[in-house]
């Protein structure tokens, strides 16, 4: 009996034990998924057991209130809040979850923030596929890796574990998705700094910024919110060919403010104006005539640049760099980083120009070669190559001379004497004049030997009847030799004082003529003859011997007459 009373009892203290509960919490509540507060009661090795004012304590596991290996930070009387994931385990206890309380109670703060537009604070944690994972008290959110900063960054790690502020693009609580930027929050922080910069920039102001972009033509430097272009030309005094042999992405660099259009708001900037300028009074240090080494820094179809010192260099010309190389690259004479020895030939400071002579610091040639062997000297090289007027002989590695085709013999033509000659032979020869400023030397082989024509040359005279031997027939007139040496020509017209007579063909070779010398050209060693000249000075001495206009004889007996004596005189 007393059992089933003992059952009623317990059956009615059920209900209404149920009834009280259903009246503090309502009745199908839904109590579970509730975030609550509680009292820490104890701790166990592996929970902490809290106290959330229901007919059962609940327990929390102690690797949620730290990381792994680190103390928990919690302990007995520690008021905290808990989320109810079940109302009731098999042990009849409550399972709590302080992260989960958490995570619901950062949604609840961030909800209001991406309402307000506000920046939430965060932590990079993570990587995943396109971007990061982000912590934001207690809620995870994704960070594309395009918003992770305004230019692209390659190396995210030194970001990672620092709590920074993100701007919320889009969140959906139901599918638990939150996407940040961190971009955004440094776009507007730039541009703030860039009214404010802009608002106080004057040239020649000094500022630090990082360099952001390098192209072709110079390196964009961040300001601080704002770009300035430091052109190729600003980098440094020396020659720079591009900007990354000087600049790096990232760098930091101290610039100054060279030129800067409030409208446009175009910064051009310059590192090389905080440094001394080495062209002051180069005009002191490089004085014409003076010797230096440098080092090539430069080729270019018209020259070479060599750098004397830091930011200062000079052209060698192509035209100043060989005394002998003649249409070269100067690729060919010089390369680059060479060092070499130059002549200061010119400076103009005003347009920082130095002009330089590679040559002048070496002998030249022409000269050296002309104090060595003076006009009238022998000397000996080979055939370095035949042209259709001479042949030139190499005198040194770097000069040749020149035997002109007339200088080849005294007896044959030009051409017909080359033939005698080939490519490679050595040959000895004359030195007949040396010219320094036109940098040519005259050789002759011909006069080795004594010129054959030299005695006849020496009495013959113009206006002589002389005898000539026919060698060569041609349509405008006849080719002669005077005693076997000199050679002589007969223009067509004359050959006879009849024109019928004028016949260049009724000549054989070998015929004996008697001719008078029109002209001597002592240097070419030829004569200009002519025959109808010849019978016009007999036809007046004849008149002259035998007859007058008023002797009554006619031209034909004159004639006749010193025609037999002549004859009988021969």
């Amino acid at each position: 009996m007393a059992s089933a009373t003992q059952t009623a009892t317990d059956h009615f203290a059920g209900e209404d034990f149920a009834a009280l509960l259903d009246e503090t919490l309502g009745k199908d509540s839904g109590f579970e998924g509730s975030v609550v507060k509680g009292r820490v009661v104890r701790l166990t090795d592996d929970y902490a057991i809290v106290d959330v004012g229901l007919k059962s304590e609940g327990r929390v596991s102690l690797r949620e209130f730290g990381p792994p290996g680190v103390t928990p930070e919690v302990k007995p009387g520690d008021t905290v809040e808990l989320y109810i994931e079940r109302y009731e385990d098999r042990d009849g206890s409550i399972v709590l979850s302080r992260e989960k309380a958490r995570r619901e109670e950062a949604w609840t703060n961030l909800e209001k923030a991406f309402e307000a537009n506000q920046r939430v604070n965060g932590t990079i944690y993570g990587r995943v596929k396109g971007g990061f994972t982000v912590d934001l008290g207690g809620a995870m959110a994704f960070l594309p890796g395009s918003q992770v900063d305004i230019r692209p960054v390659r190396d995210v790690t030194p970001l990672m574990g620092i709590p920074q502020p993100f701007q919320i693009l889009k969140m959906d609580r139901a599918r638990g998705n939150i996407v940040v930027s961190r971009r955004a929050v440094l776009e507007e922080t730039r541009a703030e700094q860039r009214s404010e910069l802009i608002q106080g920039l004057k040239e020649g102001m000094i500022l630090d910024g990082v360099v952001k972009n390098i192209t072709d033509y110079g390196a964009f430097v961040d300001l601080g919110g704002v770009d300035g272009l430091l052109h190729v030309t600003d980098i440094a005094w020396k020659r720079i060919n591009h900007p990354s042999e000087a600049l790096q992405i990232g760098q930091p660099v101290r610039v100054q403010v060279i030129r800067f259009n409030p409208e446009t708001q175009r910064i051009s900037l310059g590192m090389k104006q905080l440094e001394a300028d080495p062209w002051e009074n180069v005009a002191l240090k490089y004085p014409p005539g003076a010797r230096f080494t440098g080092r090539v820094t430069n080729i270019t179809d018209y020259g070479a640049f060599v750098e004397l010192e830091p930011g200062v260099e000079g052209l060698v010309h192509v035209s100043e760099m060989s005394w002998t190389k003649k249409n070269v690259h100067p690729g060919k004479i010089v390369a680059t980083s060479q060092e070499v020895d130059v002549m200061v030939l010119d400076v103009d400071s005003g347009k920082r120009r130095i002009s330089l002579g590679l040559k002048q610091v070496q002998r030249n040639p022409w000269e050296q070669f002309a104090e060595e062997h003076k006009v009238g000297s022998i000397v000996e090289g080979e055939i370095r190559n035949i042209t259709e007027f001479g042949l030139f002989v190499g005198l040194s590695a770097d000069i040749d001379g020149m035997v002109h085709m007339s200088d080849l013999s005294w007896d044959e033509a030009g051409e017909e004497a080359m033939k005698s000659y080939e490519k490679g032979q050595v040959v000895k020869a004359k030195v007949l004049d040396v010219d320094v400023e036109k940098e040519r030397i005259s050789l002759g082989i011909k006069q080795l030997q004594e010129d054959p024509a030299a005695d006849v040359l020496s009495h013959v005279q113009k206006g002589a009847i002389v005898t000539c031997v026919v060698t060569g027939v041609q349509t405008n007139g006849v080719e002669v030799k005077v005693d076997d040496v000199l050679t002589g020509f007969i223009r067509r017209a004359e050959l006879a004082r009849d024109k019928a007579e004028q016949r260049p063909e009724r000549f054989a070779i070998g015929e004996k003529i008697d001719a008078k010398i029109v002209s001597v050209d002592r240097a070419a060693r030829k004569l200009a003859l002519t025959v109808r000249g010849r019978e016009a000075d007999e036809d007046k001495q004849a008149i002259n011997e035998y007859g007058s206009s008023d002797s009554g004889a006619s031209l034909g007996d004159i004639l006749g007459a010193a025609i037999r004596r002549r004859n009988s005189d021969a």
